[in-house]
């Protein structure tokens, strides 16, 4: 079975969105500047949130799902959405590894990692009690896609990281996460809003984690030697393999 225009349709879509919400970045800049590129930062996320918000329950979104899922076939799925999320994270932690150079030691982009999912996780998940919107496929809780929202914070981090120094590697973050939202949609288990918003809760929620730096001094590790990370993942498990020297 072929892959339909539309698949494609969805992920240049997205990654349209999601590389040019961060490719307004300034450097070394004052206070009142940062003020003014945290806010050019938020332009995009809030876009897609509030263009989520406007489809939502819409004719267009429901039309949208029934005419892919025509194309694609009404018993398709391929799960790669539950693996893929958890790729940018992984891109982080075996850049680390071969050493390649970062915004921030290696715990502090744990740390920013575990306090970025820790809020957009909250925002997603109460959103999808108090809206109890139903999935295409029938199930409860949809709105807004809490694969698509971990998806996009764990490529907003590497992005952050990597951005200066490997460019290439800080971008491929986005291409996970736009494919995991894709196959959200492509799977049944998502409408189009829930990805949109997801993916905007994630940028934004990481990009403000980053612009105040929140517990910038806790870092008990600051001062060892070394480390090696090594990521492991299968069908039920997902962890990191972790050597430090002192």
């Amino acid at each position: 079975m072929k892959i339909p225009k539309l698949f494609f349709a969805i992920i240049i879509f997205l990654n349209l969105f999601s590389v040019n919400s961060q490719s307004l970045n300034n450097n070394k800049v004052n206070d009142s500047i940062k003020r003014g590129t945290i806010f050019k930062k938020s332009i995009l996320p809030a876009t897609l949130i509030g263009i989520g918000v406007l489809v939502n329950n819409s004719h267009f979104e429901k039309k949208f799902q029934i005419d892919l899922r025509n194309k694609v076939g009404s018993r398709y799925e391929l799960r790669l959405d539950d693996y893929l999320q958890f790729a940018p994270v992984v891109e982080m932690y075996v850049a680390d590894a071969f050493k390649i150079k970062s915004k921030n030691h290696w715990f502090d982009q744990t740390k920013y990692l575990f306090i970025s999912n820790l809020i957009s996780a909250t925002i997603t998940y109460s959103l999808k009690r108090i809206t109890n919107k139903t999935r295409p496929n029938g199930s409860p809780h949809s709105f807004p896609s809490g694969h698509t929202t971990f998806a996009f914070t764990n490529a907003t981090v590497l992005y952050n990281e990597f951005q200066k120094t490997s460019p290439v590697l800080a971008y491929s973050g986005y291409a996970f996460a736009t494919t995991t939202a894709a196959f959200r949609i492509i799977n049944n288990k998502h409408w189009m809003s829930d990805v949109l918003v997801g993916a905007g809760v994630g940028i934004l929620v990481t990009a403000l984690v980053y612009h105040f730096k929140l517990l910038k001094n806790f870092n008990p590790f600051k001062k060892t030697k070394g480390i090696v990370m090594v990521p492991f993942m299968d069908n039920k498990h997902f962890g990191v393999f972790t050597q430090i020297t002192f």
